[in-house]
């Protein structure tokens, strides 16, 4: 067993290609509340935007087993499992918390603004954001998405740090049953796909499940992760394909995914599972570091975007509630602004400002916050261990 001390390198391509992911997530949950491009090109990409949530639990199913893989005994100790959980809490909780705080600062402001121009708050229209007591509380505690509330709450794209840290309660469970021969990594990629299929089969909605079912949909698609990761373990230092051979498979599974979203109709229907699969299929092959698609991860621009990327997702709910509150104000749609119609122009900027200003909202988020509050953590839990 390797070194249980030394930490795995880093896979820079799959740390790059977390950038984009988040945008076409932001793309679906605005075409969603206000309308799409009419570019059937486009739209087809951002309404099934909710699977790029596959996506990401898969990928933390995979890096959490490539760095903690080696270190089973130690999760299945007290401290060991209690130390992993304050690595992963320190992660995700401060920007959750402070995005939980930033909307409720908003909906007080929405409702005293009301009150001064005599327009209704959004949270007074009869399709609101759910702002309970419930859901805040249950917010605070990660514990939103457990089946425990009838709607999306709050931050609603927070359900995936909620579902994130079920997860991360049951790891050494999964990491257990990674820990052995690579048979073991295909029986967990199996069930983790009959997981997804039963789901699909069975939602309404395709795969778009949140607060009610998510930690079943993260269940399988973490167990996919995890199971990806043992085939990496085994298959790595054995890998003798040239690098020409995986730019073909990364090449081949691009186009069977952008086929895929555009030969299976619209969005929220069982067709999702055929697009999910070749996306989770992805992260295994770019895992490998080596080939065009994952060269091309590899710049500046995207490893910088993959840092903000879990920031840029956890910030859109405000900018999003945001648009609502500033759609009451809107001058009337046969405006004349720069030449044209104002609902011409509103509805390519819109779109257009939200993806830039999330963006934007995420690096301030990530550099202000997430990185600053976890480093800040790290000492104070350290220090407290050097006391003892």
């Amino acid at each position: 067993m390797a070194d249980s001390k030394a930490r795995p390198e880093e896979i820079r391509a799959l740390a790059g290609v977390r950038a984009f992911p988040p945008l076409l997530i932001i793309l679906f949950h605005f075409g969603e509340g206000h309308h799409y491009t009419g570019w059937r090109w486009l739209d087809l990409l951002a309404a099934r935007g909710y699977l790029w949530v596959e996506f990401f639990f898969a990928l933390s199913g995979f890096i959490l087993t490539h760095v903690y893989g080696a270190r089973v005994a130690q999760l299945f100790t007290g401290a060991g499992y209690s130390s992993f959980l304050k690595s992963r809490l320190m992660r995700l909780y401060p920007v959750h918390l402070f995005m939980l705080f930033a909307l409720l600062l908003l909906t007080l402001a929405a409702k005293g603004f009301s009150q001064l121009d005599g327009m209704p708050s959004i949270y007074e229209l009869a399709y609101h954001p759910d702002i309970q007591v419930k859901g805040f509380v249950l917010s605070l505690f990660l514990v939103h998405a457990w089946h425990t509330m009838d709607r999306l709450t709050w931050n609603g794209a927070s359900w995936f740090v909620s579902v994130e840290f079920a997860l991360c309660l049951m790891f050494p469970l999964y990491v257990w049953l990674a820990n052995g021969k690579a048979w073991r990594g295909v029986a967990l990629i199996a069930a983790g796909i009959a997981g997804l299929a039963v789901l699909n089969a069975t939602s309404k909605h395709g795969l778009d499940i949140t607060f009610d079912y998510g930690v079943l949909r993260g269940m399988a698609d973490f167990a996919i992760g995890v199971g990806m990761a043992v085939l990496y373990r085994d298959l790595k230092p054995r890998d003798a394909l040239p690098r020409w051979a995986h730019s073909v498979i990364q090449a081949a599974l691009l186009f069977v995914l952008l086929y895929a979203f555009y030969h299976n109709g619209w969005a929220h229907n069982a067709r999702d599972i055929w697009i999910a699969l070749p996306m989770l299929a992805l992260i295994l092959a770019l895992s490998f570091d080596r080939g065009l698609v994952a060269d091309a991860l590899k710049n500046r621009a995207t490893q910088l975007m993959g840092a903000w990327s879990y920031a840029v997702y956890m910030g859109q709910t405000f900018w999003l509630q945001a648009i609502r509150i500033f759609e009451q104000h809107y001058p009337p749609p046969d405006t004349m602004v720069a030449g044209m119609r104002f609902s011409t122009l509103i509805w390519w900027l819109e779109p257009v400002l939200l993806v830039l200003v999330c963006i934007g909202w995420g690096a301030l988020l990530a550099v202000a916050v997430e990185h600053p509050a976890a480093a800040a953590l790290k000492r104070y839990f350290d220090n407290r261990k050097d006391q003892k």
